[in-house]
């Protein structure tokens, strides 16, 4: 590998110092006649740059560009003249031929790729031959022989020191030019060391004075050829000091203009721009502050409009109802006391209101009443001509017919509680038609198991539509999964049995848009309001056609029903900040599956944690959903008698997921009865049922409470399955009379062997697990497109309100780019490679940690809502696309820091452009860590993956396979690239040199930026497949 390193180094040393020759074919041709000059000069010129072009183009972006920053000496070709002086004419007889180039830099390195002290010897310098010419800074003449271009020439005569502007190595007899940004002058004595300064190196005896400039290498070899820092160079033989208001740099051809003039003096080395740089930082530091404490404003403002047209929308349509009560209770008294005197005229009036319907009360108030039509336009009134044109509704117009119509349902329901004959009549006849497709589901014996342990065991019974039913039983007696069983939701148990919707074998996973599914835990978004919540439900998932006013109703209606009327404008709030109690987040994680009008509605334990009137408010709204004809179903512990009894059936569970009984609430007490379980007074029937099964209390008839389950499936002829055939001996005696005696086979009445097909079995688990059921709901919600507007208004919503969080994050990452930029120095041997280094790993530590936030936070969220129907594909690009806020910003946070106070010689705009490929990369893998993993092992890998790739990607011995892999190479190859294109001139060997021991190629910035952005859409579609997959484990 040595050996190689050194041969390649040899080969790149001797393409540099070719280039060198184009400056003996400038010096020839002013010594030879006008008309030969172009076309050798033409000819070197080509050679050298396809030369170049072909085995050097690693480190050479543009030949022509790159050499003309080197040895373009036409500005100012003095030194060439006060040479030509100095040797008579014979610069041309002193100049290295290319033979001597490759001689002089095939002996600076070994095999071994070290550095060299001495040369080998050649003909000039041996043993026997050392003249003059052979010290270092001195060169002889080839005389009047033409030198040879295939050996090194005999050159021993007319020696004297090295010209000013070129370099004469030790152990040649020739000189070579110093590139631009060197400083070449004639070497002096000093006289307290006896070496010739600036050069370091010693006189000998053989030689009276010092000579020139001795060797041109890399930086980290040699620094004396460079024209030092506070000077630029114009030409190797000039050194002018920076003005005032200019910087220079090491290596420097010309003065840089300081952005801030007054912080450069004379003589500046670089510029301090840390002073713009604390600007900066405290312009941030005030954005920081005012994101933090102003970000929840610009949604309050337009909450506050929002509530201004609801509260006048409630008083318009309260006037409009006491205006029509006025009416009736003026119609009522007006019958009640009318008078013989005015008979006539009372009847006329009665024919008047008779001839009225209630929907005209318009005409007696019309600057109240405003009709809003099905697309949300203004109807005129009988009393006015319709407007000009459309015109679209109002928030208070819309809120108006919502509240008029909540309104109206209020008085309905008082009126309905004492009806007379005429009331009844008239109940009839404004009867609301149901709309919602109706869904009743049997479920026959229910089998749910999971390994060999059954969590559900011959489940037999149905939920009808229009009634509620409670599920009960003691705990582990498999509530949950029984609702979880009846929705489909049993991906990776073993399911047996049949779920019947309408009577009829379709997977129940077909009508997901029409199912609500509360689960026991409040899944709610903790950062936005109330009514947020629900409106963000009823968009996706309610019909696609139902216009804007109804869907304002339905919201509405919802939150009046769960009376959140106070906190609508609240947010839920999390675990760090405070937001509504307990009982109203519930009623919440309710709402949000009322607002989209399921057909079944199922709850896992909503009334736990609600006090008595707040769960009778609950059962009010649930019953409210039931006239509607929604099939609800909810688990509830500990009932009081008064909710209880607002259940129209009752499902009662034992342990072991066995059924006790499956019927109305008014038969539950006749039906345990004749088992001889009678509830004592003052006792809730519930608890104890509920007590007996969980063997705290005894029955009084004796019976053991693990044969209800039996008794039940006795009662109603169901199949009592093999393993409770022991169950069933034991029974004995013990079952009621009514119920008459076993057969002797073991086998139920009026029962056959249930014998299935295995081979059918297993064929229908397969397609119920892996194939995709078909939409059966005929609802058709928004498409993708209207669902990714809607999630991309609630992720705003939502980082608005996490506006604080952001503003750490940048703060954070300001802080990391101000150490580092002060710590890692800019070292212009390494062209910065360290403080990029650093950089790599703590921006992808930092930005992948931020990124984790965005999934692994709401993984409860995504899958109550990719369960109900909705986008998973909406739900993933809306969050991608509120986080290219924070991909963009976060790159000009950090560089608004590092580079000020790093000041790398590449410019802060390809800096950035580097910096937005990672943080865009990095983003896409935090993704892929935030979905695949838990948050624990998720954030160690962000911690722990860019700096195991970094030290990948900068190891020599790591193949060059496994670096291509790594993200952090390709980041830090750009960063070099961009800062090595600013390091022309004198720095040529260093460049390639790095660029050649880092393996890095100057022409590819492009694809280091390609590929990072590659890199990261390349995790992005990893982390939505493994969204879609591990939702489905």
């Amino acid at each position: 590998m040595r050996d190689e390193e050194a041969a390649a180094l040899q080969r790149l040393l001797l393409l540099l110092v070719a280039a060198l020759l184009l400056l003996a074919g400038v010096v020839r041709g002013q010594q030879m006649p006008p008309a030969t000059v172009p076309d050798e000069l033409n000819k070197l010129t080509t050679d050298v740059a396809s030369f170049i072009s072909d085995e050097f183009s690693f480190c050479v972006a543009k030949p022509t560009e790159d050499w003309n920053e080197a040895f373009n000496y036409t500005s100012d070709l003095g030194f060439v003249q006060n040479c030509m002086r100095e040797t008579g004419g014979d610069l041309a007889g002193r100049l290295c031929t290319p033979e001597e180039v490759k001689f002089y830099f095939s002996s600076l390195y070994d095999r071994k790729g070290e550095k060299n002290f001495f040369l080998k010897t050649n003909i000039n310098c041996n043993r026997s031959s050392w003249v003059q010419g052979c010290e270092p800074g001195w060169a002889c003449s080839v005389g009047s022989e033409s030198p040879s271009q295939s050996n090194i020439p005999p050159r021993t005569s007319k020696c004297q020191a090295c010209c000013e502007g070129f370099f004469c190595p030790r152990g040649l007899t020739c000189m070579l030019p110093c590139p631009l940004g060197s400083y070449c002058p004639r070497a002096t004595v000093n006289v307290t060391t006896g070496l010739c300064d600036p050069y370091k190196y010693q006189m000998t005896p053989n030689t009276t004075i010092c000579g020139g400039a001795d060797t041109w290498a890399d930086f980290g070899s040699t620094e004396d050829m460079f024209c030092p820092a506070g000077y630029y160079c114009p030409t190797p033989t000039k050194k002018e000091p920076c003005s005032r208001g200019h910087y220079c740099r090491l290596g420097s051809t010309h003065e840089e203009k300081c952005i801030i003039t007054g912080s450069c003096k004379e003589k500046t080395e670089n510029e301090k721009i840390v002073i713009l740089g604390g600007c900066l930082v405290g312009l941030l530091f005030v954005f920081l502050l005012i994101i933090y404490n102003c970000s929840g404003q610009f949604l309050t403002i337009r909450e506050r409009r929002k509530a201004k047209s609801r509260e006048n929308a409630i008083q318009l349509a309260r006037q409009q109802l006491k205006a029509h009560e006025g009416w009736k209770a003026a119609k009522r008294l007006a019958r009640k006391h009318e008078a013989p005197l005015f008979m006539g005229q009372e009847l006329s009036d009665s024919a008047v209101f008779s001839a009225q319907s209630s929907d005209e009360i318009s005409e007696v108030m019309p600057s109240v009443v405003v009709d809003v039509s099905n697309d949300e336009e203004i109807v005129a009134g009988k009393d006015r001509p319709p407007p000009k044109g459309k015109h679209r509704s109002t928030h208070t117009q819309i809120f108006k017919y919502a509240y008029g119509e909540i309104e109206k349902e209020k008085v309905r329901q008082q009126e309905n509680k004492n009806l007379t004959f005429t009331g009844v009549l008239s109940m009839v006849t404004e009867q609301k038609e149901i709309t919602r497709p109706l869904l009743k589901v049997e479920f026959k014996d229910l089998t749910l198991s999971l390994g060999r342990r059954k969590l559900l065991r011959s489940i037999n019974g149905e939920l009808r539509p229009g009634r509620v039913t409670a599920v009960m039983g003691p705990s582990g007696a498999g509530k949950t999964t029984f609702l979880n069983a009846v929705t489909g939701k049993v991906a990776g148990y073993k399911v047996s049995g049949s779920v019947l919707v309408n009577g009829r074998h379709d997977n129940i996973r077909s009508y997901k848009k029409i199912i609500g599914f509360v689960p026991q835990d409040d899944v709610v978004h903790g950062n936005l309001t109330v009514e947020e919540n629900l409106w963000f439900s009823a968009k996706c998932r309610l019909s696609a056609t139902t216009a804007h006013r109804n869907k304002v109703l339905t919201v509405e209606r919802v939150i009046d029903s769960l009376d959140l009327q106070g906190v609508r404008s609240s947010l839920v709030g999390t675990v760090e900040k405070r937001g509504i109690s307990g009982g109203q987040r519930k009623r919440v994680n309710v709402g949000i599956e009322m607002v989209m009008e399921p057909s079944l509605l199922i709850l896992d334990e909503p009334t736990s944690g609600l006090d008595s009137s707040s769960s009778q408010l609950l059962l009010r709204a649930l019953r409210h959903e039931a006239l509607e004809g929604v099939n609800v179903c909810a688990v509830v512990h500990q009932p009081s008698y008064t909710l209880y009894n607002m259940f129209d059936d009752l499902i009662l569970l034992a342990k072991g997921g066995l059924i006790v009984y499956n019927g109305p609430v008014k038969s539950v007490e006749d039906y345990f009865s004749t088992v001889g379980i009678n509830v004592p007074e003052r006792v809730n029937p519930p608890d104890h049922y509920i007590d007996i099964l969980e063997g705290i209390v005894k029955p009084e008839s004796g019976i053991n409470a693990k044969h209800l389950p039996l008794n039940w499936m006795i009662y109603n002829g169901y199949e009592v399955p093999r393993d409770m055939q022991d169950d069933l001996k034991a029974m004995g005696e013990q079952r009621p009379p009514h119920l008459g005696s076993s057969p002797s086979n073991g086998s139920t009445p009026h029962c056959l062997p249930h014998v299935r097909n295995a081979f059918a079995e297993e064929r229908d688990r397969l397609d119920h697990h892996l194939s995709k059921p078909k939409d059966l709901s005929s609802r058709r919600t928004p498409g993708v497109i209207s669902q990714y507007k809607y999630y991309l208004g609630r992720v705003t919503k939502q980082r608005l309100r996490e506006a604080r969080l952001l503003a750490v994050d940048f703060l954070i990452l300001g802080l990391a780019g101000i150490c580092l930029g002060t710590i890692a120095k800019l070292s212009d041997p390494t062209f910065g490679m360290p403080g990029y280094i650093y950089t790599i790993i703590a921006v992808s530590l930092l930005c992948k940690i931020a990124a984790l936030r965005s999934f692994s936070l709401e993984r409860l969220h995504y899958l109550r809502e990719r369960e109900s129907g909705m986008s998973s594909l909406a739900y993933y690009l809306a969050r991608d696309t509120i986080d290219h806020f924070s991909t963009v910003v976060k790159p000009i946070v950090y560089l608004s820091m590092f580079y000020y106070f790093n000041n790398p010689r590449s410019s802060i705009a390809d800096n950035y452009i580097v910096l937005l490929a990672l943080v865009y990369c990095v983003t896409g893998i935090g993704y892929t860590f935030a979905i695949c993993f838990n948050p624990g092992s998720a954030q160690l890998c962000s911690a722990l993956i860019p700096v195991v790739l970094t030290l990948l990607s900068t190891q020599k011995n790591t193949p060059s396979i496994l670096k291509n892999l790594c993200y952090a190479k390709w980041a830090l190859e750009g960063f070099i690239i961009v800062n090595a294109k600013r390091y022309p001139g004198v720095w040529l060997i260093t460049r390639c040199g790095l660029l050649y021991r880092s393996g890095f190629d100057i022409h590819h910035y492009m694809l280091c930026i390609l590929v990072l952005f590659m890199y990261g859409l390349f995790f992005r579609i990893v982390a939505f497949v493994a969204l879609i997959l591990l939702k489905k484990r």
